[in-house]
Order: structure tokens, then sequence, then C-alpha cells
């Protein structure tokens, strides 16, 4: 039985330049001055418009029907033109948004706003200093490149928003620890090896493991450290939730109750429909296998509404089987999502 008292560490994941919206999509429409925008509520709850620039229009992704509506966002405030304040405020929106529902960090990561890494820095920069300017939950620095996890944290002023933590640690670089020293940061540990993803249960566990004890080597606590240990997407290999989970449940055992365990736990949806449903039972089954926190969408993935899911329904029995392995090849959830019989409410 799940504890809903259990402290849970939500770490807001909405801040990304990876973030998509369908173009075919409620959100995506024409503004009153005919520009195609995304539309959103700002913080008095009237409709805005963030504008779709022609730089947008010109990528694969505008090509193949998604829009990286985040990087928009971030591009656009960081320049002085007429749409930056409709930008600055979109920002704004999100960042609240995930406070209001919860969020106990918001997580940053600008690596898709341009390919030079010296932009990605800049930007980094920018976007720490402005959403310590307008919320003050605890920032998470989230980047592929060790130089700008570095730099991000030097942005934070820990005296604003509290102490930060670094994403992610892990074989591949183990350097970027000591980052999480000098700043005084909690730290992210994934249980990626160092020289690829971990393929099965033992690999992650024995990946964890190795960067944890190097962790607390370097004087990291504990209670400092929240390990991922990676979530695949179930679409993929129907033995990837239980890679996951049984992992869990071992570094849990292995490292006890003052160690964090999460995840970006919407990745085990991937490529599937109803995603929504996916997400929620994967993320009470994380918590039932030990896991006290979730790189996750605060504002969809409520927590006490995951801990409060109706196990008995039918459609909760078809996402579990299908996170278990026991649906190959996902045949029974796909066609009962053809038959509408998972839909919320049936």
């Amino acid at each position: 039985m799940v504890n809903h008292k259990q402290p849970f560490t939500v770490i807001g994941e909405n801040i990304h330049t990876t973030r998509v919206l369908l173009r075919r999509g409620k959100r995506i429409v024409q503004a009153p001055d005919k520009r195609e925008s995304v539309l959103f509520r700002d913080r008095n709850g009237n409709n805005r418009y963030l504008p779709i620039p022609d730089s947008t229009k010109a990528t694969q992704d505008y090509e193949e029907g998604r829009v990286k509506h985040v990087g928009i966002a971030v591009r656009t405030a960081m320049g002085n033109g007429s749409d930056s304040p409709v930008a600055h405020e979109y920002l704004v929106t999100l960042v609240e948004r995930q406070e209001q529902a919860g969020a106990s960090y918001l997580d940053l990561n600008v690596d898709e706003v341009s390919l030079k890494p010296e932009e990605q820095q800049q930007a980094m920069t920018w976007l720490a200093r402005t959403v310590q300017a307008t919320g003050s939950t605890p920032l998470s620095i989230d980047s592929s490149n060790g130089d700008t996890i570095h730099i991000g944290l030097e942005a934070v002023d820990s005296g604003l928003s509290g102490q930060p933590l670094l994403n992610s640690a892990s074989l591949e670089r183990v350097e970027v620890l000591d980052d999480a020293t000098h700043f005084n940061a909690c730290v992210v540990v994934t249980a990626a090896g160092d020289s690829g993803m971990p393929t099965g249960t033992d690999e992650r566990v024995q990946n964890a493991t190795t960067i944890i004890e190097t962790a607390l080597a370097k004087g990291i606590n504990d209670h400092d450290i929240f390990v991922d240990p990676l979530v695949f997407p179930i679409s993929v290999d129907t033995d990837f939730g239980n890679h996951c989970l049984d992992a869990i449940r071992t570094i849990r055992r292995r490292f006890g109750p003052e160690i964090h365990i999460t995840g970006g736990f919407s990745n085990v949806s991937f490529g599937m429909p109803q995603r929504r449903l996916i997400n929620d039972v994967f993320l009470l089954l994380a918590v039932q296998a030990g896991a006290d926190s979730g790189i996750v969408d605060p504002v969809t993935s409520r927590l006490d509404a995951v801990l409060d899911m109706d196990r008995s329904s039918n459609r909760y029995r078809i996402a579990e089987e299908l996170l278990l392995g026991r649906d190959h090849r996902c045949k029974t959830f796909l066609r009962a999502h053809r038959k509408g019989e998972l839909d919320e409410g049936v």
C-alpha cells in the first residue's frame, strides 16, 4: 500500500526547450493579428498569443507538425523585439503553474535553444536569473553539456531560490560531481554506464551503485542524491518497465531511506496512445517500488490523484499489465484503446 503522507519531491519538467505542442492541437491557433501563435492564459486569466517566428517554421520539427514552444519563448524573450514581453509572460506563466501545482524544483534545460554551446550557456544564465526573479522555487540546472550546467549553477542565487539541483551526473561524466560539491547542490545521478545506456536491471543497479558511491566519497550527503534508474519507452520493449521498477526496489534496499529515487517517468509512454494513463500508472508503480521523487509535469500528474487511482478499474488493470510486461507487443492495450475502453470514465 502506498503511504499518502510519504514526502515526494516533484522536479517540474516544463521549462525545457525540447517541449513540443502539435501543430494540429488546440493551442496552435491564428491570433487576432492573423499570425500563427501558441495560445495561453496569462496570470490574469486573459488569452494571450505567443507568435511562432519564421525561423521556427523553417525547421524540420515544424514541417513534421511539432512546435517547440518553450524554445520559442526563451529565444523571443531574450530578444528586444515587440514580442519579447508576451514571450516573457509565457515563461512566467509556466513557472507559476508549476509552483501552484506543488513543484519542489523547476528543471531548466536550454539544449535546443541553439547548436552553439556559447549560445546555450548565455540562454541558461538568462533563464536561471529570469526564473529566480519570478518565483521562489529552487532550480534544477539540466543539460547534456557539463559547461552549461556549470554556467547555470553560477547564475543561481541560493539566497533567492534555495539549494539548487544539478541534473545530471553519470559514469560518462563523473567530473560534474565536483560542481555539485563546489556549488553545494543536490545532484541527480543516473544509471548510465561509462559508454552508454544500461541494458537491464543488473546493469542499472551496478552503474547506479558506482556513481552513488563516488558521490558519497566526494562528501555529498546521501539525502542530497537523487538516483535516476532511467526510464525507457514501453513501446520499444515491454520488459523496460520491469527493468526500471526492479532497479528502484534494489537501490532502495541497498541504500536505505535517506537517498532519493527519481526519474523521467513520462518517458515510459513515448510512442503510445493514452500517455497520461500510462504515465500515471507507472508513477504509482514506481512509488510502490520505492521512488520518492519524479521529473514530471506537476500540472497534469498530480500525486494525490495518482495515488488515489481506482486500481480495480479495467483501464488501470490493462495499463498495469502493459507496464509489468504481461501484454506482449502492447496488443491488449492497443486493442482496448481502439475500442475506447481506456477513455476516462469508461
